[in-house]
C-alpha cells in the first residue's frame, strides 16, 4: 500500500504532489497535463458504464491507427499522457465511497464540469472538506460558480465570444472572424495549471487547502489586453464596421505590421515594423514610393505585399532579418512538427508509448528546467488501465477485492 512519499514515475519537480482528476476535454485535461509531465501523479476518473465517453474527446478525430473506438482519439491521448487512469461508477455508493478514499489520499481534486454538477454528485468544496480539511480543490468553468451567466453552457469559441474577442478578430467592414478552434480551452488550461501550482504552494506554506473557482470567460476578457484598457480608461470602444484590419498593430503603432503573400501560392510571410530604424531598412526595398508610413495604412499594406508577392517566404526572410527587421514564415503544421530544426532540437515533440497503439508523437512542454525537467513518455491511459494498480497500490483494497469491484460494474 502507498503510504505517501514519491508516486511519480520520474523525479520531476512535482513528484510528491497526487491529484485526483475529474476533469477532461481540452482546459481541464490540459492543465493537469502540464503537472503530470512535471511529475505530479494525476490518477484520471472515468465512468465505465458510458466507456469514458462523458469527456468525447476520446472518440473526437483525427483517429491513432484508424481506431474508432473509445481509444483512438488522438487529442484525448495527447492531453492525458502521463496519468494514470481508473473507472469509477459514481451512481452506486461503493464507487462514492471509493471517490471518497482517493480524495482523502491526494493532494488536490481538479474538475471542468457545469456548475452545480459536482453538488449533485456529492462532490462540491464543502463535501471534499469534510474528507480531507487541507485539500485543494480547482474548478474550471466556462462562467464559474457564481453571477448571472452561472447557469450557462459553454465551450472554447463561447467564451471566446463572450470575452470579446470575437468581436477584435477579423477584416474591415466584415463580421467578426473569431479566433477559430477551441482557443479558450487551451489558454483556459493554462491559467488552470497556474492556480493550482498556487494554492498548492499556499498550503505547503500555510496547511490551508482552497478552493478555486475559475472562469475561463474571465480568462478571455483578460486578453483583450490595452483594447480593454482604453475604452475603460478613455472610453475609445472598438467599432465595427470599419475598424482597422485586425492584423495590425496599434498598442504600439507599428507600420507595415501584418501578414503578406509570397510568389508561392498559399504561402505567407509575418512582417513587423517596430520604429523608424526598421522603416529606414525597410522602406528602401519597396518598389513604391510611400511618404508617412502612417498616413495611409491601406496603400503601405499593398505596396507591401507587391513587394513580397514577387518573393518566395525564404527570399523575403533573407532580405529582411539581417537588417534587424522582424520577420518570419508563416509555417504550416507540417513544416512546424517535421522540418522545423529548431523545434526538434527542443524537443518539443516528443513521442509517447501508448499502450494499444505503440508508439505516438504529443506536444511537448516550451519550457526546460535544467534539474527537474519535464518528461512525457507514456501516452493517455486507457480506459480504466490502472485500477489494479490505484486501487490496490494507493488505497489498499486486495487485487481479488478489486477484480470483484469490475464484475460488479463498480469500477
Amino acid at each position: 500500500m502507498d503510504t505517501g512519499g514519491n508516486w511519480s514515475r520520474h523525479q520531476g519537480a512535482l513528484r510528491h504532489v497526487r491529484i485526483c482528476e475529474l476533469s477532461g476535454q481540452l482546459a481541464g485535461a490540459g492543465a493537469t497535463r502540464i503537472l503530470a509531465a512535471f511529475g505530479a501523479q494525476v490518477i484520471r476518473i472515468e465512468d465505465p458504464v458510458t466507456k469514458g465517453l462523458w469527456d468525447i474527446v476520446r472518440q473526437l478525430g483525427p483517429m491513432i491507427n484508424n481506431d474508432t473506438s473509445h481509444e483512438g482519439g488522438s487529442g484525448f491521448n495527447n492531453h492525458n499522457v502521463e496519468k494514470l487512469g481508473v473507472t469509477i461508477d459514481l451512481r452506486k455508493e461503493r464507487g462514492k465511497e471509493l471517490l471518497r478514499d482517493l480524495v482523502r489520499r491526494s493532494d488536490a481534486v481538479t474538475e471542468n464540469f457545469s456548475s452545480g454538477v459536482m453538488g449533485r454528485l456529492g462532490f462540491d468544496y464543502d463535501d471534499l472538506k469534510e474528507l480531507k480539511p487541507d485539500i485543494v480543490y480547482v474548478s474550471n468553468s466556462g462562467f464559474g460558480h457564481s453571477g448571472p451567466y452561472t447557469p450557462f453552457k459553454s465551450w472554447g469559441p463561447i467564451v471566446q465570444a463572450v470575452g470579446g474577442l470575437t468581436f477584435a478578430s477579423g477584416l474591415p467592414d466584415q463580421q467578426p472572424a473569431g479566433w477559430g478552434y477551441s482557443y479558450m480551452d487551451h489558454t483556459g488550461g493554462y491559467m488552470m495549471a497556474v492556480a493550482l501550482l498556487a494554492a498548492l504552494f499556499h498550503r505547503r506554506r500555510t496547511g490551508e487547502g482552497q478552493w478555486v473557482d475559475m472562469a475561463c470567460m474571465e480568462a478571455a476578457a483578460s486578453l483583450n489586453g490595452p483594447g480593454l484598457l482604453d475604452a475603460t480608461v478613455n472610453g475609445r470602444p472598438l467599432a465595427r464596421p470599419g475598424m482597422p484590419n485586425s492584423n495590425r498593430s496599434q498598442y504600439p503603432l507599428m507600420a507595415p505590421h501584418g501578414i503578406y503573400p509570397t510568389v508561392e501560392p498559399d504561402r505567407w510571410v509575418a512582417i513587423a515594423c517596430r520604429d523608424e530604424a526598421d522603416w529606414a531598412e525597410l522602406g528602401p526595398l519597396l518598389d513604391a514610393p510611400v511618404g508617412d508610413r502612417f498616413a495611409d495604412l491601406d496603400t503601405l499594406d499593398k505596396v507591401t505585399a507587391a513587394w513580397t508577392g514577387q518573393r518566395t517566404r525564404g527570399e523575403v526572410v533573407a532580405a529582411l532579418r539581417p537588417r534587424g527587421v522582424p520577420v518570419a514564415p508563416v509555417l504550416l503544421p507540417s513544416e512546424r512538427c517535421d522540418s522545423e530544426q529548431a523545434a526538434i532540437d527542443w524537443g518539443l515533440f516528443p513521442t509517447a508509448v501508448h499502450t494499444k497503439h505503440g508508439r505516438v508523437r504529443v506536444d511537448g512542454l516550451p519550457v526546460h528546467m535544467s534539474r527537474t525537467d519535464w518528461q512525457i513518455e507514456h501516452g493517455g491511459p486507457l480506459l480504466g488501465e490502472d485500477n489494479v494498480r490505484v486501487f490496490h497500490e494507493v488505497l489498499g483494497i486486495p487485487v481479488d477485492e478489486v477484480e470483484r469491484l469490475h464484475d460488479a460494474g463498480v469500477i
